[in-house]
């Protein structure tokens, strides 16, 4: 199949290195050439823009890092949806939010364009491996088109619902990740102070009623775990700033909807103070940093 990508960051190039390996010709196009040298040489075409790299594909995938991005790559007056023709099914793996997710999806329809809204969760590591869980928002007849190329990327491929969704199910996932993250920092801290030892602690939580993915999988505490961010002192994985920017989509998204979030409004906050603390580019776990003595 002739597909676009268009984002390569650190989530799109092992999400279009998999498509190439499946077979696909794929173009590809990013405002940073790095990344797109490096895929070239693999395989890949360089095009000179996001429309340009869309032109002739029957399916085009953007991963981008927020709303803006967009609006910009899909609304301006030379991007997809002005360029393209209703040939093309066009795929966001973008996480935005829900709203501007419809916007788009409805000006695209307006020109005959199929357009989903698919964010994903597993991190730069799922990304790598395929085993990504794609929610998708959209038709049932595009999900089904889109279904078999989205399976080569990802482990899980779910159907949330009509345009929009799967940004709901994406925030709403990452707001109570977010809140089970700094749970688990809390509990772990007041242990330790309290003179249990941190691995009896994490080994009672993971067999108790406590249980979570925070705590089982993905724990914060050094020296608990083996290869997780928390092990090397939190490179890699999910960046804090871009859990506070979820968790702002999240906020945000109540806030229209009239729903309370409180627990959600507190982990923002604390993504805030640990985003000033210099804990930006850290994973997400690096929130534990605020609950170790000073």
């Amino acid at each position: 199949m002739n597909i676009a990508f268009i984002g390569l960051g650190q989530m799109g190039v092992p999400m279009a290195r998999n498509l190439l390996r499946a077979g696909h010709a794929l173009r590809i196009f990013d405002v940073v050439r790095a990344p797109v040298e490096a895929l070239a040489a693999e395989g890949a075409v360089a095009a000179g823009s996001a429309s340009a790299a869309a032109q002739g594909c029957e399916l085009a995938f953007t991963m981008l890092p927020s709303s803006p991005q967009v609006r910009e790559v899909y609304l301006s007056a030379g991007g997809l949806i002005a360029a393209l023709g209703p040939e093309i099914a066009l795929v966001d793996c973008s996480t935005i939010d829900p709203l501007t997710a419809r916007e788009v999806a409805a000006a695209a329809l307006a020109r005959g364009i199929a357009l989903a809204d698919a964010p994903v969760s597993g991190g730069t590591a799922g990304a790598q491996a395929a085993t990504l869980t794609f929610m998708v928002g959209a038709t049932a007849a595009l999900f089904e088109r889109i279904k078999p190329v989205l399976a080569q990327m990802g482990r899980n491929v779910i159907h949330c619902g009509e345009s929009g969704t799967g940004q709901t199910a994406k925030i709403c996932n990452n707001l109570l990740l977010a809140i089970s993250m700094i749970g688990v920092c809390e509990a772990m801290s007041l242990g330790s102070a309290l003179g249990i030892d941190a691995k009896v602690l994490s080994d009672i939580i993971n067999t108790s009623s406590g249980r979570c993915w925070s705590s089982d999988t993905y724990n914060p505490v050094p020296g608990i775990m083996p290869n997780v961010p928390a092990a090397r002192e939190y490179q890699g994985g999910f960046a804090t700033r871009l859990m506070l920017k979820d968790l702002g989509l999240a906020t945000e998204a109540a806030r229209r909807a009239g729903q309370g979030v409180m627990l959600g409004a507190v982990a923002q906050q604390l993504y805030q103070l640990a985003q000033q603390q210099g804990l930006g580019d850290l994973d997400f776990s690096a929130i534990f940093n605020l609950y170790r003595p000073r």
